[in-house]
């Protein structure tokens, strides 16, 4: 049977994963240049061509790339190798403007499935399990890179696809699942589901992978208890950066591991885009060292996370990142404060009594004044009258960490929605008419 290192390379120490690295780098700068005229003008720009790349300090010279050049590029963004080596097309809608159209050639997807098994194999997946796969398929990378890699590593696939709680639940019973795959929101709504309809001593869901969207302690604690006492693992990746798999915490739950011998990780001021000191959050900024058909330099993913210096307890050589804060383009600012909505995630979690679901609501009164109130869920067992005093529990800790005054409301479990997809947190109405 195969083992975790059959996915994984065989460097044995960093100098080994520095060298392979540089040779990554090199050879990316040039497929770039040479593929790109879009990458050329960059580069020209500033001065830089593949001859000049002899360190790995040399990233720090290279222009950075945008999800603005992947809009503006459409339909076929930076695309650096004749349509003839494109296999496949994956889309993601991104924030605003046109889809971010991503192309792949074979090789592309089969670096993205072989690193994505390495995922499997970390959280301890084999070719005994039944993975249920309840992503989004499509043009979406979530659906087929978890399928694909579930295939890899041996595993029965069952796709499921997003939605249908139904059908969900049915498969949990009857065909016995073992590992579930899933956004942080749909995980709590099965759970939840499973709980409600007394089934959670029938099924066989031991570990739970999911992605997609952030995920406080409180939520992983009590996706974990209604389902059995499930194992969570937190999966990262982006479409941009081939989609899921680029990293996954392991069974130490202390951190992410990601995959430096497929492409490089920086953490940067998001205000200057210098370096951040070692352990501090900034923003991950991403290069690839083996990617073909849509290469990226110094790509800013907009995920702020931190590097985590030394070697894991795991044993991995692999390099480490904290699980994702926030990002910050879902930063906003309440009377001068940057408030990331993980760090009011945070606070709700470590007060006893309350749930994992929350909303917070900015406003303005009469007076143009600004409002923020948190709507946050009491826990499952919990009365709505005992936990009143957990309201001005919260508040003060927000006023303390934050330097602003909350309203916060307390409600019944199960009151605000869960949803397959990302759940809406922020509900902004500060600003009624146009901005021009």
């Amino acid at each position: 049977m195969s083992t975790v290192e059959d996915f994984m390379p065989t460097f044995e120490t960093t100098e080994e994963l520095q060298a392979h690295q540089l040779k990554g780098l090199q050879w990316t700068v040039a497929h770039a240049y040479n593929g790109s005229k879009e990458y050329r003008d960059k580069l020209d720009a500033v001065g830089v061509g593949p001859e000049t790349i002899r360190s790995l300090d040399d990233l720090q010279r290279l222009p950075f790339t945008t999800a603005d050049d992947l809009r503006e590029g459409y339909p076929f963004p930076l695309r650096c190798v004749p349509f003839e080596k494109i296999v496949r097309i994956h889309s993601s809608s991104g924030t605003t403007g046109k889809r971010k159209n991503l192309c792949y050639t074979q090789k592309d997807v089969d670096d993205w499935t072989r690193f994505f098994a390495r995922c499997y194999r970390m959280a301890g997946v084999t070719e005994k399990d039944r993975v249920q796969i309840a992503v989004g398929y499509g043009v979406w990378t979530a659906g087929v890179g978890f399928q694909a890699a579930c295939e890899k590593v041996g595993a029965m696939a069952l796709p499921a696809g997003p939605g249908n709680v139904d059908l969900q639940c049915q498969f949990m019973l009857d065909l016995q699942s073992t590992v579930l795959c899933c956004t942080a929101s749909m995980g709590l709504l099965l759970a939840e589901e499973i709980n409600r309809r007394g089934l959670t001593h029938l099924i066989n869901i031991r570990k739970i992978i999911y992605g997609s969207e952030r995920s406080s302690q409180s939520m992983r604690h009590k996706i974990s208890s209604l389902l059995g006492g499930a194992e969570l693992f937190d999966i990262t990746g982006l479409t941009e950066l081939y989609g899921p798999g680029t990293g996954i915490e392991c069974s130490d739950h202390d951190c992410i591991h990601y995959w430096a011998d497929y492409y490089l990780l920086e953490i940067l001021n998001p205000e200057t885009l210098e370096p951040v000191e070692e352990g501090e959050w900034g923003e991950m900024v991403v290069t690839t060292l083996t990617k073909e058909a849509v290469p990226l330099i110094r790509y800013r993913t907009h995920d702020i996370t931190r590097i985590l210096p030394g070697e894991c307890s795991c044993g991995s050589i692999m390099p480490r990142h904290s699980r994702i804060m926030g990002r910050t383009d879902d930063m906003f600012i309440f009377r001068a404060v940057n408030i990331y909505p993980s760090h009011i995630d945070k606070l709700i979690s470590s007060i006893p009594g309350l749930g994992s679901e929350y909303q917070i609501h900015l406003s303005r009164d009469a007076a143009e004044r600004g409002i923020m109130r948190i709507v946050t869920e009491i826990a499952e067992n919990a009365k709505l009258d005992d936990c009143q005093p957990l309201a001005e529990v919260l508040a003060k800790k927000v006023k303390r960490e934050m330097m602003v005054s909350p309203v916060v409301e307390l409600v019944a479990y199960g009151t605000l929605p869960r949803s397959e997809r990302k759940s809406q947190r922020v509900f902004d109405t500060r600003i009624q008419d146009s901005i021009i």
